[in-house]
Formats: C-alpha cells, structure tokens, sequence
C-alpha cells in the first residue's frame, strides 16, 4: 500500500479534526457522507462507512453460510487439539 499523502491536522477541544481537501478528493469523501473511523493497536483508519457496511455484511453472510457447513461434531473433533 503506496503513501499517496500526508497533512497534518490539530485536533480541536471537542476532539474534531477537518480532513484536508486533497486527502477528501484522494479517498473520495463528500459532504455530509457518513465515515467510519477504525482503530487498531498501531493505526486509525477512516473509510466510508458504505464501504464497511458492505465489507460487514459479506462477512457476517460468510459466516453463517459456513456455520452449516462447519457446525458439525466432525468439525469440532478434528479442530480440538489445535
């Protein structure tokens, strides 16, 4: 994953920060569109929160169709000493 840019922001009192207008226009941000902020142990992502949504949906989609398939004593007996 390539740097494309990098701004430094303040954060305010009320713990706000704007997003640059080249950082926006690189990822796509518009006006009033919700976004998502993630945190990990070393980073803070922020994405559209449409984005998430569909990514969130896939994988809950994926584990339920999966379940019927790995939900099984078999399943079970095979992964328990791992």
């Amino acid at each position: 994953m390539a740097l494309l840019e990098m701004k430094n922001v303040k954060i305010t009192e009320k713990g706000q920060i704007a997003i640059p207008k080249r950082i926006r226009e690189i990822e796509g941000f518009r006006e009033g569109e919700e976004i998502a902020i993630l945190a990990f142990d070393d980073h803070v992502e922020l994405r559209s929160s449409k984005q998430v949504s569909e990514k969130l949906a896939t994988a809950i989609a994926s584990e339920k169709s999966l379940a019927k398939e790995w939900d099984t004593k078999e399943e079970d007996e095979a992964w328990k000493n791992l």
